[in-house]
């Protein structure tokens, strides 16, 4: 297996996701807060701390990620992030909760909630996981 294109191919794919992701609420991070809000998860005083952790963790790992840097860290920390915001709509798809925009890339392109959303989130944690193992396999081979 040509470990070192399906590495780079996957730094570009999850680094190009949460780039667009971090640009899409950096643009408009009050309607982030707004979509923060109909999730009912944080209580009102929490929504812009919440708001601005996320898209400076979404910037960093962004960063972290297409540079390469400890390329291994990054991909677990946004194997992390991705597992949490899958259980964040997991919990709130069986709330019943019904959300027009998930807010995945802010109020940008918007898309709603759906029982496929989660989905997306856990292919996001393999492509990680693959890049995780991609990496370590990397730095054997050296």
């Amino acid at each position: 297996m040509n470990w070192a294109a399906l590495t780079w191919g996957c730094r570009l794919l999850i680094g190009g996701v949460l780039f667009a992701s971090a640009l899409g609420k950096s643009l408009d991070l009050s309607g982030f807060v707004d979509v923060l809000a109909t999730y009912r998860l944080f209580p009102d005083w929490s929504l812009w701390p919440v708001a601005l952790g996320i898209t400076g963790i979404e910037w960093g790992l962004a960063g972290w990620i297409l540079v390469g840097w400890h390329l291994s860290t990054g991909a677990l920390m946004a194997m992390v992030l991705n597992g949490l915001y899958a259980i964040g709509l997991i919990v709130t798809l069986l709330r019943g909760l019904d959300l027009p925009n998930c807010g995945c890339y802010g109020v940008f392109f918007p898309q709603p909630l759906r029982w496929y959303s989660p989905l997306e989130d856990l292919v996001l944690v393999g492509l990680c996981y693959v890049l995780h193992v991609g990496a370590q396999t990397s730095l054997t081979d050296s």
